[in-house]
């Protein structure tokens, strides 16, 4: 499926009164395909996705989004947080799903989580443009990830610190 046929299969999804009320995310794959995302989402993983968020705006300002759609090589994934730049909102705004990634786009690990799962996503973000990945584990240490692998630091100036409940 072309990436404009997976854009609108995606805003169907999104449209679509059926779907509205699932307590977990979905995406889609490369065939237009539903696919489950993720088993629900415990307290901790909520709460690292906010922290996370908080953490970006104010040390880099722009806008964190959670639960972010992207259109990816592979389908419409969506990533758990993302950052993005004012020139990045003044480019797609609140575009659905964005045909581009974010600057920095960040998984936080679930239990059901494998390690394959998550490095394919940050792959993915990376190959849709986003400038780094990250991956927070359950344990808040913090995997960075560039196009070229990974990262020992941040591009954004951001420690890469286990973080803190």
């Amino acid at each position: 499926m072309d990436a404009a046929a997976l854009a609108e299969k995606w805003r169907e999804v999104v449209d679509n009164p059926y779907l509205r009320d699932f307590p977990f995310k979905l995406e889609l794959n490369e065939d237009g395909k539903v696919e489950f995302a993720m088993s629900p989402a415990s307290n901790r993983h909520s709460h690292w996705r906010f922290r996370i968020g908080v953490m970006l705006e104010r040390a880099l300002g722009g806008e964190a989004l959670v639960e972010c759609s992207i259109l990816t090589g592979k389908g419409v994934k969506v990533a758990d947080v993302v950052w993005c730049s004012p020139a990045f909102l003044a480019r797609h705004g609140y575009e659905t799903p964005y045909p581009k990634a974010p600057e920095l786009c960040i998984e936080v690990a679930s239990p059901s989580n494998t390690s394959d799962e998550l490095a394919k996503k940050t792959r993915l973000y990376l190959e849709a443009g986003a400038v780094e990945a990250w991956i927070v584990c359950g344990d808040g240490i913090m995997e960075v990830y560039g196009p070229e692998g990974r990262r020992t630091q941040s591009l954004f100036g951001i420690a890469v610190a286990p973080l803190e409940l």
